[in-house]
């Protein structure tokens, strides 16, 4: 939209919330006045064993124990992690520095038994020094391949701006196959396999913009503030206990079998065919349509969400439910997890670029519109 923010439509000039409600939310932007309870969505049976829920509830507190020993706050962070690891996903995590993005991300990878590679993205990083290359050995004049660091469990991949588009496009086929290509040779990735990818955002000087067939790719984008006082107070207290940079004491292992166990579990949470329904009409209406389209909304975006971002929506919905302990998704989880799967998936006109007009804003006014089932 071409006028500034004060005269933009209510929908979409409202600032965004967060974090989304939660589960208990008796009203919010989209829920009609009867809206059905959460035990409405809940399938005619168990869709998942009482033993199995209480072992993944295991796990994820293992990793949750973890993750808190290391970084000091960042709920959300935390929350985009656990759901993407047992949604099988990967994330993209955004800040300007010292916000603990790598901290974060190398936690994550601690709590796990896999393999961990740790990438820095630099202007002159090829695709090799990424996903591998052939050598060849004048001894018995063959050709080997050596695999390179993203045939790891979990692969940060730090700074990924900073690596020009010829390698940025060298994960592609990592992220969305599960595979490599080398000399003519398929070379599967590990299972499970997970890329956490940084950038800053404030930064402009020798950094290339990720397209958004690469955007695209990852299942969530997560946005990192900074902290409240008294984390910041922690934060401190932390540092003068000597327990940011010394030694630190695992909490717990996960291992690979848990991993997968978890993310099995997910492709079991139940969902009704009205929370689908739900998610449908979220995603058509950010492409302008939808059972009741945002006014203008065309005029700010250009590009809506793809069915990538209907799976995401309702694949991270079926973690979150996972993550409150419940075998079945409700419209709550689908927006308790809204932002993190789609403002990384809208792609902005110039207009709403220059008046400043965030994804989340638009999120909100897509939410708003639909009523929730």
């Amino acid at each position: 939209m071409s006028n500034p923010p004060s005269q933009q439509p209510r929908d979409l000039a409202r600032p965004a919330a967060h974090p989304a409600p939660s589960a208990s939310s008796a009203s919010g932007p989209g829920r009609p006045a009867a809206a059905r309870r959460p035990g409405d969505f809940a399938p005619s049976g168990p869709a998942v064993s009482p033993a199995d829920l209480e072992r993944s509830g295991a796990i994820i507190n293992t990793i949750t124990g973890v993750f808190h020993s290391r970084v000091v706050g960042q709920e959300n962070l935390r929350l985009t992690l656990l759901a993407a690891l047992a949604a099988g996903g990967h994330v993209l995590l955004e800040s300007v520095p010292g916000l603990a993005k790598t901290t974060a991300a190398s936690a994550l990878a601690s709590s796990i038994t896999g393999s961990f590679a740790r990438i820095q993205c630099t202007p002159d990083l090829m695709p090799n020094d990424i996903i591998g290359t052939q050598i060849f050995n004048y001894g018995s004049g063959t050709f080997t391949t050596q695999l390179g660091p993203v045939h790891a469990n979990v692969v940060l991949l730090d700074e990924i701006n900073r690596s020009s588009a010829k390698t940025q496009s060298a994960m592609l086929e990592a992220m969305q196959e599960r595979q490599t290509s080398i000399g003519g040779e398929v070379y599967r990735l590990p299972d499970p396999f997970m890329v956490l990818a940084t950038q800053n955002p404030i930064e402009e000087e020798g950094t290339y913009v990720l397209p958004e067939a690469q955007m695209d790719r990852f299942l969530m984008k997560e946005i990192l503030t900074y902290p409240r006082p008294a984390e910041e107070h922690e934060i401190l207290d932390r540092s003068t206990a000597g327990s940011l940079t010394g030694p630190r004491q695992a909490v717990g292992t996960v291992t690979l079998e848990d991993v997968r166990f978890l993310q099995a579990m997910v492709d079991q949470v139940y969902v009704d065919p009205a929370v689908k329904r739900y998610i449908i009409d979220l995603v058509f209406t950010t492409r302008g349509s939808g059972p009741r389209p945002v006014p203008n909304l065309t005029q700010s975006v250009r590009v809506g969400a793809s069915p990538r971002g209907s799976l995401a929506l309702m694949r991270v919905a079926q973690a979150h439910a996972l993550l409150q302990g419940r075998d079945y998704v409700t419209p709550d989880d689908v927006r308790a997890m809204r932002y993190g799967v789609l403002r990384h998936r809208l792609v902005l006109t110039f207009d709403a670029l220059a008046s400043g007009i965030k994804p989340e804003q638009i999120i909100d006014a897509v939410f708003h519109a639909v009523p929730m089932p």
